[in-house]
């Protein structure tokens, strides 16, 4: 059982990296935060959009996350269709972890600051 929470655990952290990538966010304020949510989809003229309507204060991070999320996977979906399995799991957790990106060629990470 406590594989199987971990395994669950680790897989939401991943989640959240794909919402908000720029801070590193705890399960007890990130599943508020991206659970409080209630979508409802609606279909008109053959296409279907889905309102997310939310219940949590910090709106504009609630919104920018799922933007970002809409964006990746709209990506995802045309490409996953040209990659083999291996590839698509590299393609989404290459995108969870940019913010740890190693620069090529150099030792700095992206997002740190260059020692003078």
């Amino acid at each position: 059982m406590a594989r199987m929470i971990a395994l669950i655990c680790n897989w939401w952290n991943l989640f959240v990296r794909l919402a908000i990538p720029h801070k590193h966010h705890e399960a007890i304020t990130s599943r508020p935060l991206l659970l409080s949510s209630i979508g409802r989809l609606t279909e008109h003229g053959r296409q279907k959009k889905m309102v997310i309507s939310s219940t949590h204060g910090d709106i504009t991070t609630l919104k920018s996350a799922y933007i970002r999320l809409v964006d990746f996977f709209d990506e995802l979906k045309t490409t996953a269709t040209q990659l083999n399995y291996n590839e698509c799991w590299s393609l989404i957790l290459a995108k969870a972890m940019e913010k740890f990106k190693v620069n090529r060629g150099s030792d700095n990470y992206v997002g740190l600051p260059v020692p003078s």
